[in-house]
């Protein structure tokens, strides 16, 4: 027995021993960190599993201890992420989202009132050329992109609300994952597309006295009576300024920041960059379906002349007869990549 003891005497001082050594060498703690261990210790004493103190430290912002280097990476949680959620889900969304069904049933309801933009004089059957090859492939290209990252887009913002309780979970997270992959690879070709079509039609864009007049009368679509135009009239010109130029070239720039951020942007940059990227996402959609309502339904004769570029004479003369004077008159090319229109027949009015 007595051996057993000091067997285990031995041991324990051959552990102990070094150990204490190895205390006493240690360096001593910095007088902050000892306060704020025991202050831990009381806390946990007091209030035992509050650890209230310990998150509102994490959460103050202040640069923490953390072994990944880079931009922010000593802050592990950001207390402005809960602001831009709030003002995401709760104003921005909410606002965009009943501005958009607003604005369907405004244009719903102006159908109904006015109906579409009629041809006041017969069709001649002599066809003007509009529009190029090219002007039609890069209008095409760009509006079929935008339709796309619209309709991917409203799904990411206003899916999880609208969609998921119907569809469910594993549909919705389908839907969601194809919309999101859509919505970051062809931003920058809508970029690209956003450029070229700028170019295109720079030349035929740029603001005329006579516009003022078209503005005055809100083009005859209130009046029915016809307002003279150069090749666009005003309001296709605001479409182009602020529609295609200024707000395409924010929702590029703010989309860019959100589709790459591997380029070290910081967490409010990104924030920043999907709030803005949502409000004037929302009002391009705005803006675009006003210009898709005249382009379609709204005005007769409008969508042939982006489908195969020919306009009619009459169609002309009444809706851009400045235009129409200057072709005329050989001062603009009616058909610069193209043989002659062929003459057809008269359509009916009603087509």
């Amino acid at each position: 027995m007595r051996n057993a003891l000091a067997l285990v005497a031995a041991l324990l001082a051959a552990v102990l021993i070094p150990a204490a050594g190895a205390f006493a060498q240690s360096p001593a703690l910095d007088p902050a960190e000892a306060n704020a261990a025991k202050a831990q210790q009381q806390q946990q004493l007091t209030q035992p599993l509050n650890n209230e103190p310990l998150w509102s430290e994490v959460r103050s912002g202040a640069p923490q201890t953390t072994q990944v280097r880079g931009r922010e990476t000593d802050i592990l949680i950001q207390p402005e992420g809960q602001t831009w959620r709030a003002l995401r889900n709760s104003i921005v969304a909410v606002w965009a989202g009943w501005a958009i069904v607003a604005m369907i049933v405004l244009i719903a309801a102006f159908y109904l009132w006015k109906g579409p933009l009629r041809l006041k004089g017969p069709r001649t059957g002599r066809k003007v050329r509009r529009f190029t090859r090219w002007q039609m492939t890069i209008h095409w290209a760009t509006a079929a992109l935008f339709v796309v990252l619209a309709v991917s887009g409203l799904v990411i913002s206003f899916g999880k609300n609208l969609l998921l309780p119907i569809i469910g979970y594993t549909l919705f997270s389908w839907l969601t994952v194809l919309a999101k992959t859509l919505h970051n690879f062809l931003g920058p070709l809508f970029i690209l597309c956003i450029v070229l079509l700028f170019f295109t039609f720079l030349r035929d864009n740029f603001w005329r006295r006579y516009d003022w007049n078209w503005l005055r009368r809100f083009g005859g679509l209130v009046s029915r009576q016809d307002v003279p135009s150069g090749k666009f009239n005003a309001g296709e010109k605001i479409w182009f300024w602020i529609g295609l130029l200024a707000a395409g070239v924010v929702v590029s720039v703010s989309g860019l920041v959100l589709d790459f951020p591997n380029f070290d942007q910081t967490r409010l940059a990104m924030q920043v960059a999907n709030i803005v990227h949502l409000a004037v996402a929302a009002l391009f959609i705005l803006a675009a379906l006003g210009h898709i309502y005249m382009g379609t339904i709204g005005m007769e004769g409008a969508y042939r002349a982006m489908s195969d570029g020919y306009v009619d004479e009459t169609w002309a003369k009444e809706h851009h007869l400045y235009w129409y004077n200057d072709v005329m008159a050989g001062k603009v090319p009616a058909a610069p990549d193209d043989a002659p229109a062929p003459a057809r027949a008269p359509r009916p009015a009603s087509s």
